[in-house]
């Protein structure tokens, strides 16, 4: 896995402001979310905040393999990183009462910080591409 490659997927992620997380539950149901923030950790980590919806943090305590997506629609360029949840860092609890807010579906209560090891990054495009790593 290519460090540079990473510095650049990072770096597309605060140009676009989100990337998409893709997790399966424990019989391979798919599940994909979006999250604001992604940075890197440490040498081959990210770090992705955001408060997650249900079946994101579900997944992911019975299988602990993602994908994230980061891509520009106007150059068709971006990359996908597959890794591996390391941990999982509880940042916020919602505290308090909206009563504007309780007549809708329930939201993410807790906002969590996913620390991912990365194992493998290819570029990732609308276009023909290989999903072979560099």
């Amino acid at each position: 896995m290519k460090m540079e490659k990473l510095k650049k997927a990072v770096g597309l992620s605060r140009k676009i402001g989100f990337v998409c997380v893709a997790t399966a539950d424990r019989r391979g149901m798919p599940h994909i979310a979006t999250a604001g923030k992604m940075e890197l950790a440490d040498e081959g980590y990210l770090a992705i905040k955001e408060w997650f919806c249900p079946g994101t943090t579900a997944n992911l305590q019975t299988n602990k393999f993602v994908s994230i997506v980061v891509w520009d629609r106007d150059s068709d360029s971006g990359y996908q990183m597959l890794g591996k949840l390391e941990g999982i860092e509880e940042l916020g609890i919602l505290n308090g009462y909206a009563p504007d807010l309780e007549s809708g579906p329930p939201l993410p209560q807790v906002e969590r910080r996913l620390l991912i090891k990365v194992q493998k990054i290819t570029d990732f495009k609308l276009g023909p591409h290989s999903d072979a790593e560099d």
